[in-house]
Parts: C-alpha cells; structure tokens; sequence
C-alpha cells in the first residue's frame, strides 16, 4: 500500500489556498509519511519544505507532482536521476514530455486520476 511508503510533494508552498499545501497537510492527516518540495522552501504543519528532491533527506518512493507541467518536466529529471521508481502527476501538472522520460526511464507512472481521491484521502 502506498500508505507505507515515503511520498515526496512537489509543488508544497506555505500559502494555505494552494493545492500542494492541502495536498501535503492532508497526506500528513491521514497518516501518509510525506516530504514537502516547493522551490521558495519554508515551512508547512511544522516540517521543512526543501527546494528541490535533490536536498531531501531520504530518498522517497513516490513523487507526487502539484506543479505546472513544466515543472514536471524538471522534476522528473531530477527523480530519474536519482533512481526515483514512481511518479505521480496531479491534474493540471502532466506533462507528456516528462511521461515519455520517466516511462523510458523505467518508473511507474500515474498520468491520470488525482492520488487524494485514489487514496480515499478526499
């Protein structure tokens, strides 16, 4: 279950009306071990928001994307680089460039559907 496993948020900003900050407060709420990544950095719920996957502290297993699709596409580079297996993308943040890279890299990605709603969180 991907209840177990460490998720990186991407796109997590301290601004409460932005999708990645609920995103991640409520992944937190529902008992999902998450990591927060949003390029101004901060803080969220009292954990650190790093400005890239690259300055996370553990490697996540998942990366959920909450950026627009160019932000993706960077993201994506980043995980593959870092031997990142899944990726995520969130509604309005698919790319098709960044599928085409992450499933020739080898990940498992989810190009469709929002993980909140998968995941029985909204």
């Amino acid at each position: 279950m991907d209840e177990n496993k460490l998720i990186a948020v991407v796109g997590v900003s301290e601004n409460s009306d932005k999708f990645g900050y609920k995103i991640f407060n409520d992944l937190l709420s529902a008992g999902f071990k998450a990591l927060a990544v949003g390029i101004r950095g901060g803080s969220v719920a009292g954990q650190t928001i790093y400005k890239s996957l690259k300055d996370l502290p553990s490697k996540p297993d998942i990366v959920l994307t909450v950026v627009p699709p160019v932000g993706t596409d960077k993201t994506v580079d980043d995980a593959i680089e870092l031997g990142i297996k899944e990726v995520w993308m969130q509604p309005g943040s698919v790319s098709e460039t960044a599928v085409k890279k992450a499933k020739t890299a080898g990940m498992k990605v989810t190009d469709h559907g929002c993980f909140m709603v998968a995941h029985g969180v909204w």
